[in-house]
């Protein structure tokens, strides 16, 4: 990474953007391109049920053909603090490595671009950038809503790069053409709030729940395609929202996330997850 891709990278870091925060991330990108000739416009929208989220359009040049660079800015949270070899967002380069919160994920491939971009200087046609700061989240209000608005103003992609991290152990060993599909969901079982040393006079609703996740978790989705991956469940939380241990709670819910592949449709999933918890005879929402 050059020192000018270096310095942005770390500038970006530094912005604790955990999603849907922005935190002064976008600021600093538009503070980058803005001297390189980009117009800038943000894009916030705004989505019952779902956070507010800030996004980032630049665009040089109006003639075509328009040639995008799509990315996030926002990043997962770091979890505890204590796990992190450094301060997770203090872009910390140290062994020719730089680590930090959204380093690979995707603050460096941003900056990477943008230095790109300022390498090569004027090119036919035009150069934008879709930035979001959804993308680790419920991604409702970012890129889809952002190709809305540029398609109802008459704006069209001729051709767009992601620059995820795709690559499974080295920078550029692989160009991605497809990506898996991916959805999300909460499995909700009420129950009778009690005492665990009278569990007859309650209804613990942590046993189904497990039993349920378990089922799903079990069982395989496919064995695979000729370009994805088997699809793949993972339960990533289990919560009763009870700090005691001496108290059955009143309701347990788990998130868990599905990465398909082109074998399945999210409504297809979602109807055959439907199926599997109705057959285990347990009530849900």
């Amino acid at each position: 990474m050059s020192a000018g891709a270096l310095d942005l990278a770390r500038a970006l870091i530094r912005c604790p953007s955990v999603t849907p925060a922005d935190e002064g991330a976008l600021a600093v990108l538009e503070a980058a391109l803005e001297p390189l000739g980009f117009a800038c416009e943000r894009m916030k929208f705004s989505t019952a049920g779902t956070p507010d989220v800030d996004n980032l359009y630049a665009r040089r040049g109006s003639e075509g053909p328009l040639f995008c660079f799509a990315g996030h800015t926002d990043v997962v949270p770091v979890g505890d603090p204590a796990d992190w070899s450094v301060p997770p967002f203090s872009a910390t380069v140290a062994g020719g490595r730089l680590t930090g919160r959204g380093a690979a994920d995707m603050k460096g491939a941003i900056a990477a671009f943008v230095t790109a971009v300022e390498r090569v200087g004027p090119v036919p046609g035009s150069i934008a950038l879709i930035i979001t700061g959804d993308e680790e989240g419920p991604a409702v209000n970012g890129t889809r809503r952002m190709l809305e608005r540029l398609a109802a103003r008459g704006e069209r992609l001729d051709a767009c790069v992601v620059g995820e991290p795709t690559n499974p152990l080295r920078f550029g060993e692989t160009i991605k053409i497809g990506r898996r599909g991916s959805l999300n969901a909460r499995l909700v079982v009420e129950g009778v709030q009690g005492h665990a040393a009278y569990p007859d006079l309650a209804d613990n609703p942590v046993h189904p729940l497990l039993e349920m996740a378990h089922g799903l978790a079990s069982t395989a989705l496919d064995g695979g395609t000729e370009h994805f991956p088997p699809s793949s469940l993972q339960v990533t939380s289990v919560d009763v929202g009870n700090p005691t241990t001496n108290l059955i709670p009143a309701r347990a819910e788990a998130r868990f996330n599905i990465r398909f592949n082109d074998l399945h449709t999210g409504a297809g999933l979602e109807e055959r997850l439907r199926r599997a918890l109705d057959g285990q005879g347990h009530g849900y929402r």
